[in-house]
């Protein structure tokens, strides 16, 4: 069932596309295997972010449940994300590449990983169009991974990712369900400020 269709207990002050408040990240997950081609649908999306010089620093590696680098993947994670993430359809690390070409030079981009972090939108709505959920994770081995996933000169791990069917409600326990509820956002007037910074206090 598309998460779309469901009722939320999340409601957004101001009126947008409910796809942005029916994205969260849980926990409990199914176990369905998820097709490569639904995946690929995902990371097309991802594909037409913007970005600087339209660099398209983005670099998705993943593993699918299951095939030869699930359990390399899986293995990156910290434990506590290993338990839950074993219920998952695909393991993904995002990573960004830190050059970019400006006309025919290689230069630094300051701005790969706000890039990568549009891309990471993109897949993750796109995965809630088709009815599945990715979780994002900073909760991996950040000494081991680099190597492991043979990252070149240059690029950054900037978050692993698992996407999976969720657990629907009434087939959690009674004790997992208070977990498994969306959380909330602050409001905008905690972070939106017209003009500049106030002045410093004295």
């Amino acid at each position: 069932m598309n998460p779309l269709s469901l009722p939320s207990p999340r409601r957004a002050d101001h009126d947008i596309d409910p796809v942005f408040v029916a994205r969260y990240s849980p926990r409990a997950f199914t176990g369905e295997a998820l097709p490569e081609s639904e995946l690929m649908r995902m990371i097309e999306a991802a594909r037409w972010s913007p970005s600087a010089y339209n660099s398209q620093p983005w670099r998705f590696l993943y593993a699918l449940r299951g095939d030869a680098n699930w359990d390399t993947f899986l293995g990156l994670l910290v434990p506590a994300n290993q338990k839950w993430v074993a219920g998952t359809g695909a393991i993904l690390f995002l990573v960004s590449n830190g050059l970019m070409k400006v006309g025919d030079e290689l230069k630094p981009s300051y701005s790969h990983s706000f890039d990568v972090g549009s891309a990471s939108l993109a897949f993750q709505l796109q995965a809630i169009h088709q009815g599945w959920h990715a979780h994002g994770m900073v909760g991996f081995d950040h000494v081991r991974a680099p190597e492991v996933l043979r990252l070149p000169e240059n690029h950054r791990i900037e978050a692993a990712f698992a996407v999976g069917r969720k657990t629907p409600e009434a087939d959690l326990p009674e004790e997992q369900r208070p977990r498994e509820t969306p959380n909330g956002r602050r409001p905008i007037t905690d972070f939106t400020i017209a003009g500049p910074f106030p002045p410093a206090a004295a």
